[in-house]
């Protein structure tokens, strides 16, 4: 204090403040910060014995890191000669921007598609009788639709150019959720521009770190990104095994047991799909919803394959199984497959659907969906309600393929006769490598016969549980019996060809 009051009354003395003597600044600064020491002192005190012991000792670590750092890289340094850094960058070789690639990789060898997918399709300069691409209706060739795209292309340009949040939003857009909304008989819908991002984005938006999620482990890769996402603690249970399912929730409820605390604020989810991409193969609903409602469970349905066509009236799954539609919490689907525009779209309860529209990543950071598509996802629903019948034909179409189809002497067909998804298996088991490379030559030479087939890829490394190689086959509503028995024809005698 008495430091303080000197230097003070020194400071403010007039002949020490206008002289001009260098020294005498100097000594007027000094004087200065001794005149605030003291509070600065305190305030110090202050901090540290307000701080916690665990944050000064990891203050103070960091500190001296960074003066290990500073002196280590000063000190440690290697000095070289002007002739040792010469001979440095000659003998300098970069590493290389693409890593060494198998000559015989697949992506050395890509098909190319040109003209129009449709009906038939022209691959590698083949003209093929498509049974590759997932235009389970034939809407891809319906003209009434195109002409509405190509109004819309007029009316709003080709795209929205921003989020549906900020300035994305047409009235095509709403007008789609509207109608969505009023088709599947629900509160509300939420339209996403790409079909991964829409489940991929409606899982992570409810499900957090603390969460259980019960789930199919056959499910598609963008369900299995939304569980990633999710962070939630995942429980796999077998292929529509519903006596696995329930020993999961058996153990589920025995682990709240032991913590009632934790399981009060333990969300579950259960997630499947109406029919399985990886398998063709239907979800037993029935069974779900009643181990939904016995465990009190939040259930999600990925419906990409079954809407449009499963159901009457292409409702999807919940109207095949005359399940009423509020005991799914959440549906989600993509419009990209029968639907044959872009996009995605969930639908449920105000509520749920209201919460994607500030979490759904999907949502609020992607450009919104093109004006001219979403005119198309319309005038695709337009087709819904006025030709209910091209359902039962899809069904009828689905069946002969199926029955068709179960006799090849060397593949083994997988999935459910109604899907319009199915698999081909080799019937008698390799390695992964050498089934791989038998399906692409089976492949290739049905391609060369005219037929359009492909391989199911998987990204290996990154599949919770990559499925077996396949050949995925797709039926469509616009296949006539006689070019089903003669694609049965090319792929018998391919495959005969290749595995004798």
């Amino acid at each position: 204090m008495v430091l303080k009051q000197f230097s003070y009354k020194f400071i403010n003395q007039r002949s020490f403040i206008q002289g001009e003597c260098v020294h005498c600044k100097a000594i007027k600064s000094l004087l200065r910060v001794m005149a605030g020491a003291p509070y600065i002192l305190n305030e110090i005190d202050r901090i540290i014995r307000n701080t916690p012991l665990y944050a000064l000792v990891l203050e103070a670590f960091l500190l001296l890191s960074v003066i290990w750092l500073i002196l280590y890289k000063r000190n440690g340094r290697k000095r070289y000669t002007s002739e040792e850094e010469e001979a440095l960058i000659l003998s300098f070789e970069p590493e290389a921007l693409v890593a060494e690639v198998d000559k015989n990789h697949p992506a050395l060898k890509p098909r190319m598609v040109s003209g129009k997918v449709g009906k038939y399709i022209v691959v590698n300069g083949y003209t093929c009788l498509n049974l590759s691409t997932h235009n389970y209706l034939g809407l891809l060739e319906d003209e009434k639709i195109l002409e509405d795209a190509v109004h819309s292309l007029r009316k709003y340009g080709v795209g929205s150019c921003g989020p549906r949040g900020f300035y994305g939003t047409v009235d095509v857009h709403l007008e789609l959720e509207e109608r969505l909304a009023k088709f599947m008989g629900t509160e509300e819908a939420v339209v996403y521009s790409y079909g991964f991002s829409t489940v991929a984005s409606a899982i992570p938006a409810y499900s957090k770190r603390t969460d259980v999620i019960f789930v199919d482990e056959s499910v598609n890769f963008s369900i299995q990104k939304g569980l990633d996402a999710s962070r939630s603690k995942i429980f796999y249970y077998k292929h529509n095994d519903m006596a696995d399912l329930e020993r999961l929730l058996v153990e589920q409820q025995k682990r709240d047991l032991k913590n009632p605390s934790k399981a009060a604020k333990t969300r579950r989810f259960l997630v499947a799909e109406g029919i399985y991409m990886n398998t063709g193969e239907i979800c037993p609903l029935p069974e779900l919803v009643a181990l939904r409602s016995k465990y009190k469970l939040r259930l999600f349905l990925d419906e990409s394959i079954s809407f449009g066509t499963l159901g009457k009236t292409g409702h999807g799954l919940t109207e095949y199984f005359n399940v009423d539609r509020i005991e799914v919490d959440l549906i989600c689907a993509g419009m990209e497959w029968a639907v044959a525009s872009i996009g995605g779209f969930c639908v449920g309860s105000s509520f749920i659907v209201e919460h994607q529209r500030l979490s759904g990543l999907g949502y609020c950071f992607s450009a919104s969906l093109p004006p001219l598509l979403t005119q198309a996802a319309i005038s695709a629903l337009d087709r819904f309600e006025t030709d209910p019948q091209i359902f039962s034909q899809l069904e009828s179409i689905s069946r002969k393929m199926h029955l068709i189809f179960s006799k090849f002497s060397k593949l083994t067909l997988r999935g459910n006769e109604i899907s319009p998804v199915k698999h081909l298996y080799l019937k008698h088991s390799m390695n992964v490598e050498e089934e791989q490379q038998i399906l692409a030559k089976i492949a290739d030479k049905c391609i060369e016969n005219n037929i359009a087939l492909i391989e199911a890829h998987y990204l290996e490394a990154l599949e919770k549980l990559p499925p077996k190689p396949s050949l995925r086959v797709t039926s469509n509503l616009l296949l006539t019996d006689k070019e089903l028995n003669a694609a049965f024809e090319v792929i018998e005698r391919v495959s005969n060809g290749i595995l004798e």
